[in-house]
């Protein structure tokens, strides 16, 4: 007689002695029937964000369709061609001054995912919008453990403006619960880990010492339950937990080797949260990879992840660039400015093809997470020189949008239309986002 078990909730969890940890989407937790159906799984939605504009000549194709060729600065998405599309045209007419005081940053940046002129303030009287990725983790409700996940590099500037006549909320991150209430941006990767799993109370600075002295893994005190979870599961489950758990202890072993650097131990004394680690480069993978170890646990659907705050200062010594991020966005069309700004640009979006090939890396069933991902990438500006929000660098990716071309649609079209088409297309029916129009057709037009 053949036994049928139920299917393993999705709510399961490995469980130790001050540790909890989700589980990556198994077909154990589906009806047989529809263990390997693509269709079945759940949509998520991802935007990696770029501060300070874009040289454009360096990322706007010049052909359009499927034989774009890609220019210098998108080059590192030449493995992920299939899987993109870069919309030129795209902006943001609400970041208009209309009769506000001249500070393109402070209105731009959370314009980005709200689609709304913000009020011009530099008190807490803040108002913006609920932002794209809000609405789509209020459509999913209480569907997983967190209902997003705000990742960034830069440390938040908390006090008085940063943008001439305008508050720091506004340039501090891109994601916004409520018109008055920006949701903060996470870039210690200790306290990032903390959060997906829950392994003690490192609020204080007690805790957080504590924490670093710990080199036992937060797997050994899940060692009995997975033991016992992994009887109940066929050979293909069994592989993507051992996949998932590797992948888990890989990160959590750099989190350490972070905390306890030298670069680390300097950082302390200034009071900088432990477990970020001095390289620019190994902090922005070892984000983006807790980024998708969220995504492939489903502990978040949703998730933003900003490569550097607005008006972000940061000097790039290790590419040849020893000039600060924004001073070289206003070039002033000097070539020798305008040539370093092209190589941040270039830089960053090599963390964003790694950020593809992560999430491609990253198995869902028979597909991967990127199969049922929408990603938007972009930046509040297209030439920053000018501040200009009427031609944005967009490139979205993802197994929900056609990919492998170059759309032109006609300048100034309001971004809002694209978050509307992306929000329909992730199954929130929604009527107007923003300023919107009507759905960008060329977001999933076959």
């Amino acid at each position: 007689m053949r036994v049928i078990r139920p299917a393993l909730s999705r709510r399961t969890l490995l469980r130790g002695a001050g540790a909890a940890m989700a589980l990556p989407f198994l077909e154990a937790m589906m009806p047989s029937a529809r263990a390997a159906d693509v269709a079945s799984r759940p949509k998520r939605l991802q935007v990696f964000y770029s501060p300070n504009g874009m040289t454009m000549p360096g990322f706007q194709p010049t052909d359009i369709g499927a034989d774009f060729t890609l220019p210098p600065t998108l080059e590192p998405l030449a493995p992920h061609r299939a899987d993109i599309a870069v919309i030129s045209g795209l902006g943001h007419p609400q970041a208009a001054a209309m009769g506000d005081r001249p500070a393109g940053h402070g209105r731009s940046c959370p314009a980005f995912l709200t689609g709304t002129h913000v009020k011009q303030t530099e008190g807490p009287d803040i108002r913006a919008g609920v932002s794209m990725d809000q609405v789509f983790a209020a459509h999913l409700g209480d569907a997983t453990q967190l209902t997003s996940l705000e990742l960034g590099i830069d440390q938040a500037s908390l006090l008085g403006s940063c943008d001439i006549n305008y508050s720091c909320a506004y340039t501090n991150g891109i994601s916004w619960l409520t018109p008055s209430v920006p949701l903060p941006v996470e870039a210690n990767p200790r306290a990032v880990f903390e959060r997906l799993f829950g392994d003690g109370d490192v609020s204080d600075e007690a805790g957080r010492l504590a924490q670093l002295r710990r080199q036992s893994s937060i797997l050994d005190f899940v060692m009995e339950d997975t033991r016992r979870l992994s009887t109940q599961l066929g050979m293909e489950d069994r592989r993507k937990l051992d996949e998932y758990l590797d992948a888990t202890r890989a990160i959590e072993k750099r989190i350490q080797r972070s905390a306890s650097s030298p670069a680390t131990g300097q950082a302390a004394s200034m009071q900088q949260p432990a477990g970020i680690p001095g390289d620019f480069a190994e902090h922005v993978k070892l984000m983006i990879d807790l980024q998708v170890l969220a995504m492939q646990a489903d502990i978040t659907r949703v998730g933003t992840f900003m490569i550097g705050r607005e008006l972000s200062n940061r000097t790039y010594p290790e590419i040849g660039v020893p000039d600060s991020h924004h001073m070289l966005s206003h070039h002033g069309n000097n070539p020798e400015k305008m040539a370093q700004l092209a190589k941040i640009n270039r830089y960053h979006m090599e963390f964003f093809a790694y950020y593809l090939q992560r999430m491609k890396e990253g198995r869902d069933g028979e597909g991967s997470l990127l199969d049922r991902t929408l990603v938007i990438r972009g930046s509040a500006f297209g030439d920053s020189n000018e501040h200009d929000y009427m031609d944005l660098p967009v490139v979205v990716a993802g197994g929900l949008v056609k990919g492998g071309r170059h759309v032109r649609v006609e300048k100034g079209t309001t971004m809002s239309n694209l978050m509307l088409a992306g929000l329909n297309a992730l199954d929130v029916r929604a009527a107007s986002f923003g300023d919107s129009t009507a759905p960008l057709r060329e977001l999933t037009d076959a």
